[in-house]
């Protein structure tokens, strides 16, 4: 390969012993420079992967001198062989767990009534945000936090309830043997990280520093002593803050550069995306490939379409669907399905344990929370879809569902897109807009409110995946809304067509 300037930059770098944060924007060929970095010493390194799949492929790329795995094969490695008996333990109901725990009881907070299923759900999910952390015990802020409790009186009372549980069940975490929890691999990470280990390599590349959990950015700050550190991802593309994940590189204390040159897509393309980079205040602006004739308008028939939640992709499959499309899901139909039943519970009297609409008593309750409550908006598709369609046509779009290989469309939301692209891509429809602010501009119209870092995050991703033609759908609003008029300069290609 040719390497870039920039790319240069970051092996003279590298080379030095300095401690890196390279910023590489979406398609600007971040692997291929870790493994060119690597490939020009003989020091032995330690690639750290964000998954099994993207440690598999990069021990193809690298040299032999560098092994790639994941942080919890580091972990499974020092420690967690040692619980190998309670990892093969079989699933189990939630409740069940609680109940071994104390949890009997159900508990009125507020109007909500908590069942034993609930209150055992969110102690679960405590200690799995535990487990994300760097903290070295379980405390308040890591108790989840429930639709309908939203009030900080409300969830003050549910973390004064739930903290002792999850504080048991983390010490029944402790024995490698047997316990009445079961025992995953976030586990054995954090009981690692609690040891403050070693990691025996010259130097770390540390990947999608940018969604990295705490606990592991933890580990690896750990080894600045004896080791160089080298941490590679786009804060831009920060979007799991939502599941406990933090952007590293923004607080690193080291040498910062930049890949800012995309392979991926043209100038135009470059163009939109720089448009939320900016809103974003990401610390890069990126630069297409003249090579790459990448163009922006309708697509009548895309090969993939991205959407901003679950709801919004069940709404597409099912659109698709009845317009006789092979349709893929990013993922699979399972939390469309899990959605689609929890919902059909709510409409026949039933309570449900689904995470999202766990404390509803009816199908009643949800429409006016979706409704009324501002915390429910996001769930006013799911209610459209559900009066109009029913439950059953959603499960029986589900199961029509098909394999990538054989669709015509994929659909997917932005989260599951990510690390993807597609030749043609339609943003979906379920992106919407900041709501209006109290102000008016000088006509009397009412001024929307800013755009948020987060959302301007996830609609980076969303238009940095194609390749050839982008369909910005969903996301049209942005031409008329002030802070997209700020950020547009001369539109380098001449011709948004």
């Amino acid at each position: 390969m040719n390497p870039t300037d920039e790319q240069t930059a970051a092996a003279d770098h590298f080379h030095t012993g300095d401690h890196l944060a390279l910023q590489a924007g979406a398609g600007t060929g971040k692997t291929t420079t870790l493994a060119l970095l690597a490939h020009n010493t003989q020091r032995r390194g330690r690639y750290i992967a964000y998954n099994r799949a993207i440690a598999l492929d990069a021990a193809t790329r690298f040299p032999n001198t560098v092994t790639c795995k994941t942080a919890h094969a580091l972990a499974f490695a020092a420690i967690g062989h040692r619980y190998t008996r309670r990892l093969n333990a079989p699933r189990r109901p939630a409740w069940q767990t609680g109940q071994e725990l104390g949890i009997t009881k159900p508990v009125r907070i507020g109007e909500r009534d908590l069942s034993p299923k609930t209150l055992s759900h969110a102690t679960l999910r405590t200690v799995t945000r535990f487990c994300h952390s760097a903290d070295p015990t379980i405390t308040h802020h890591h108790i989840p936090h429930l639709r309908g409790l939203e009030e900080p009186s409300l969830h003050h009372q549910l973390t004064q309830l739930i903290t002792p549980f999850a504080c048991k069940a983390w010490a029944d975490l402790q024995h490698p043997d047997d316990g009445k929890v079961r025992f995953d691999h976030d586990h054995y990470l954090k009981i690692w990280s609690l040891t403050n280990p070693k990691i025996d390599a010259d130097f770390l590349l540390l990947d999608e520093a940018q969604d990295t959990n705490p606990v592991v950015e933890q580990i690896f700050n750990n080894q600045r002593n004896h080791a160089q550190l080298v941490m590679v991802g786009d804060s831009a593309q920060a979007i799991y803050q939502w599941r406990g994940a933090k952007d590293v590189m923004t607080g690193f204390d080291g040498t910062d550069l930049a890949l800012s040159k995309s392979f991926r897509f043209g100038p135009r393309l470059a163009h939109e995306a720089n448009r939320w980079l900016a809103i974003a205040d990401a610390p890069i602006r990126l630069q297409g490939s003249t090579q790459v004739p990448t163009k922006i308008g309708f697509v009548a028939r895309p090969d993939a379409v991205l959407c901003r939640t679950n709801v919004g992709a069940i709404t597409e499959v099912v659109q698709l669907l009845a317009a006789d499309y092979r349709v893929a899901l990013v993922g699979g139909g399972e939390s469309l399905r899990a959605l689609a039943l929890a919902a059909r519970d709510l409409k026949e009297g039933r309570r449900t344990n689904h995470s999202e609409l766990v404390l509803f008593t009816s199908w009643r309750d949800l429409q006016d929370y979706a409704g009324h409550d501002p915390a429910g908006r996001d769930l006013q598709p799911l209610v459209d879809l559900v009066d109009k369609h029913g439950t059953d046509a959603i499960l029986a779009a589900v199961n029509q569902l098909t394999e990538e290989d054989r669709a015509q469309v994929t659909v997917s939301t932005v989260h599951k897109a990510k690390g993807r692209e597609w030749p043609t891509v339609r943003i979906a429809d379920d992106f919407h807009p900041p709501p209006d602010s109290d102000q008016q501009d000088d006509s009397g119209r009412p001024i929307p409110r800013p755009i948020g870092d987060a959302e301007a995050r996830l609609a980076y991703v969303a238009v940095t995946r194609t390749r050839t033609r982008l369909d910005i759908g969903g996301l049209h609003w942005i031409d008329r809304h002030p802070d997209g008029m700020r950020t547009v300069n001369a539109d380098p290609s001449g011709d948004a067509w």
